[in-house]
């Protein structure tokens, strides 16, 4: 978490000494957004909606915190420097992997296809997007002069069963599991997230098919045998 902040907090001096700063697009995560109790999920949540840190820390989800404060303090730093933040805020991100070595959420993508569940059951009920699409959402906020504020980047929300059901037909010759142990999730209200922001400036996300689609065939591209 001090990483987290004091990253953020040097990259932001940083900008503020830049005389021809534009403007600064921060990520942030959607997990800086759902994480909370009491959400009645006939509303979608936006991006007024910020997490709860006592249930982060009730929970120990220190990631999520982390992207909380991170968050929070760019926000109060730009306010007194009169810096112009926007900030991006992608769920689980899924797409080409385009090092070599996989990141952590692209190798728990990999276990997932070859019929593992311990890491999907912890995500739970979770929001997914193209990478793709978080690329052009960052370039999209920056270069329009009337973006402002946060902006939830996320395609699909899906329980981890519906998505198990919706990969595994569509792949059927891997071994992806459709049941999950639902013991973490159950803690977690049942949520969705408006994404009209966005929306309301032409933006459109790929499907989750084309997120695995992506994800799989770079992998093949890199001499994967999946």
């Amino acid at each position: 978490m001090d990483s987290a902040v004091n990253g953020t907090l040097n990259v932001l001096r940083s900008c503020k000494r830049n005389p021809s700063l534009r403007r600064v697009v921060l990520t942030s995560s959607s997990s800086a957004v759902r994480v909370k109790e009491n959400i009645d999920p006939n509303y979608p949540l936006d991006e007024s909606s910020w997490s709860s840190v006592e249930l982060c820390e009730r929970l120990k989800l220190w990631y999520t915190l982390a992207k909380i404060l991170a968050e929070r303090i760019a926000w109060e730093f730009a306010k007194e420097n009169d810096i112009d933040l926007v900030t991006v805020l992608p769920s689980f991100i899924i797409g080409p992997n385009l090092p070599n070595d996989l990141s952590l959420t692209a190798s728990n993508v990999l276990g997932f296809l070859r019929g593992e569940t311990k890491e999907f059951s912890l995500y739970g009920r979770m929001g997914y997007v193209h990478i793709d699409d978080v690329a052009r959402c960052h370039i999209i906020v920056y270069e329009d002069l009337a973006a402002k504020g946060r902006y939830i980047c996320s395609s699909v929300v899906l329980d981890n069963n519906e998505l198990g059901a919706i990969v595994a037909k569509r792949y059927p010759w891997l071994p992806i599991p459709t049941r999950f142990d639902d013991s973490y999730a159950g803690k977690i209200t049942q949520y969705t997230f408006n994404t009209s922001k966005l929306h309301n400036m032409g933006f459109k996300f790929k499907g989750i098919e084309e997120m695995f689609d992506d994800y799989i065939q770079s992998l093949k591209d890199k001499g994967s045998d999946i």
